[in-house]
């Protein structure tokens, strides 16, 4: 078992492997899942104009895509400069991250391929939230998101 440890880390940390650093910061699930849920309230809030409850499951699951295309995009936002690093240091174009960064430039660094990228992970998210929904609808529960649904039955409560 030390052995198959050692070897492990000698293969995986070793100079080849280019996206550990810049891949340890991209933590955007958690951001994702915040947007998911804000985007969720403010949609109800300000487009449908009605509570979450007195909206046909169809309806909230139309929410929960618009949502779920709304949090890919902002995950496709937040993690593109670091992902733009790893293809760089990936196709040998940069020997270190600071030449990568100074390479790409500032701008290109949060501007290059996201239009691309925001087409393609969109659509994916997008996909996750509404199986995920739509299988929770087929066995009787209710749809994801809702931020002030949560917050009223908790002041309700306390």
């Amino acid at each position: 078992m030390r052995e198959v440890r050692e070897r492990s880390l000698v293969e995986e940390f070793s100079p080849g492997y280019y996206g550990i650093c810049s891949l340890g910061g991209m933590l955007i699930s958690m951001v994702m899942f915040s947007t998911f849920e804000h985007s969720v309230d403010l949609i109800y809030q300000n487009i449908v104009q009605r509570r979450k409850q007195d909206c046909s499951r169809v309806q909230q699951v139309s929410v929960t895509c618009l949502a779920g295309y709304v949090a890919g995009a902002v995950g496709t936002v937040i993690s593109n400069p670091a992902d733009n690093i790893v293809s760089s240091l990936y196709n040998k174009k940069a020997d270190s991250m600071l030449q990568a960064v100074k390479n790409i430039g500032l701008v290109n660094l949060f501007t290059r391929s996201l239009p691309i990228r925001i087409t393609l992970v969109g659509p994916v998210v997008t996909l996750q939230w509404f199986f995920y929904d739509t299988i929770k609808v087929l066995n009787g529960l209710p749809t994801s998101g809702g931020l002030s649904m949560h917050q009223e039955e908790a002041y309700s409560s306390a």
